[in-house]
């Protein structure tokens, strides 16, 4: 993708136990700063950590869906580092020589970094979880921060239909090693 949109980068430091419910929790709460249609919230509870999510079956689906294919590409080799990006766009008319048609043109894209580590004592879980909610509490402040802000808002393309929660097609890309899986 090129740079002529916003890129938001989360990284995360994950073990097994926790992997699954953080990423949800980021990838809904992403969602939930960035869906412009009428949404019921719902909340996930990481670590003492309050995160916003969106209550709808397709977007429920869609993060189940790319979460478990994280997951099942962490398990699958040695590699312990993995992507999930989320990328916003707007249809906009394309015209070529022999054809009219539509383009997907980004608009915004939000990269979570995760590595997975594993963790082995009691003493270390306890710094591990410190760490990871203080990441997570920061993740909530980055998202806020952005969508906020006056280069956030600006992004957002003219919003010119009100069917389902996005007006924006959305895509959800996940990698594992660089290469791209599920």
């Amino acid at each position: 993708m090129n740079g002529s949109h916003p890129t938001i980068t989360i990284d995360l430091v994950l073990d097994r136990l926790t992997t699954k419910d953080v990423l949800c929790a980021v990838l809904h709460s992403i969602l939930f700063h960035r869906l412009f249609g009428t949404i019921k919230p719902q909340t996930f509870d990481i670590l003492d950590v309050t995160m916003p999510g969106v209550d709808d079956p397709e977007m429920i689906a869609l993060v189940e869906n790319k979460v478990d294919s994280f997951w099942k590409g962490m398990e699958s080799g040695s590699n312990k580092r993995g992507q999930v990006i989320v990328t916003f766009s707007e249809k906009r008319p394309r015209k070529t020589w022999f054809m009219l048609g539509e383009e997907e043109v980004p608009w915004e894209q939000w990269i979570i970094n995760a590595e997975i580590r594993h963790i082995v004592t009691d003493k270390d879980r306890q710094k591990f979880n410190t760490e990871l909610a203080s990441a997570l509490s920061k993740s909530l402040e980055v998202m806020l921060t952005h969508t906020s802000s006056e280069r956030g808002r600006a992004a957002v393309p003219l919003i010119t239909s009100a069917q389902g929660v996005s007006p924006f097609p959305i895509k959800v890309t996940v990698k594992v090693g660089g290469v791209e899986v599920g």
